[in-house]
């Protein structure tokens, strides 16, 4: 029976392409899910990946009952090995259950969710309800582990900062990178206590700048990123200019997140800037570590901040 995924017309434009795969490299499939909000862009990206009759998926995505249907289309005739899941956010994770089960293919991770630090006294999560706390991998792979099968080879490249146990993954001796929420064009990712740690998010983007061979990333949202090396930079500075901002509105006076959010981010959507004061919480828990502002108690969106 063949396979119903397309022939190797790659393209790398971006197009959500809700419902059916479209190639974007030899070996290399992406079926993006119809979940569009301003957290995902256009929906969550899944990757089918493999050059022989085994492949594997990558980030199945959340429970959607359109989205399966579209995978199992495209995998018609295919053996799917393993399923790897970047991190577990309700975008990307829960759909392995279903897949495992039609497929029996074994899940891997770098382990189940879990926060960047425990909880303060009387602090609540605000991203406990997007988190997939249900998913356990079959295989916790470590960092720089790969996974190969007849058509791939899948390097784990551990990158916390968006959730802790977030990963990349390398399809080994190609030169792609899939960055999942670590990296990707079409917003800044959000990092946001305490699933998120800012300290972690930047050591792991100079982990990424450090892996010079890599030639082009596919993340989980939006389209490639075909130059990332500079975009890396970019990055990079991108935050220590948000760091920079944080510090200047404190020394200028703002006590508070919410008045820091209101300067700082005055020409974004207000529907993100919830997102937003968890943003700058983040920074601001990685200031306050490294001594360079002051708070009263443990840091919080409720805090008040002071220049060291």
């Amino acid at each position: 029976m063949a396979a119903d995924l397309p022939g190797p017309a790659f393209t790398l434009d971006f197009e959500a392409s809700h419902g059916h795969a479209v190639p974007v490299a030899e070996g290399v499939w992406r079926l993006t899910c119809n979940n569009p909000s301003p957290f995902t862009f256009h929906g969550t990206n899944s990757y089918i990946i493999g050059q022989g009759k085994t492949v594997a998926v990558l980030d199945p995505g959340p429970e959607n009952d359109a989205h399966f249907e579209a995978l199992m289309r495209a995998l018609k005739g295919k053996t799917v090995s393993h399923i790897f899941i970047s991190h577990t956010h309700r975008d990307h994770s829960p759909l392995a259950r279903r897949l495992k089960a039609e497929t029996g293919a074994l899940t891997v991770a770098e382990g189940p969710h879990r926060a960047a630090r425990p909880l303060h006294e009387g602090e609540t999560n605000p991203f406990a309800e997007s988190s997939d706390m249900e998913f356990q991998p079959d295989i916790v792979l470590a960092d720089g582990g790969v996974i190969e099968a007849d058509g791939f080879a899948l390097r784990a490249i551990h990158t916390p900062g968006h959730t802790a146990n977030h990963s990349a993954f390398s399809l080994e001796e190609t030169g792609i990178v899939f960055s999942a929420d670590h990296v990707m064009a079409w917003a800044t990712t959000i990092v946001a206590p305490p699933d998120g740690s800012m300290s972690d998010f930047m050591a792991s983007v100079d982990k990424m700048m450090e892996r010079t061979r890599d030639r082009i990333y596919f993340p989980g949202h939006g389209g490639p990123i075909a130059e990332p090396a500079s975009f890396l930079r970019a990055l990079r500075t991108h935050r220590r200019m948000r760091e920079r901002a944080v510090l200047e509105r404190i020394r200028n006076g703002d006590r508070t997140i919410a008045a820091m959010v209101e300067a700082i981010y005055a020409r974004t959507d207000k529907r993100l800037h919830g997102a937003a004061a968890l943003s700058v919480l983040a920074h601001l828990e990685d200031l306050v570590e490294r001594g360079e502002v002051l708070t009263e108690g443990p840091t919080a969106l409720s805090g008040r901040y002071w220049p060291a």
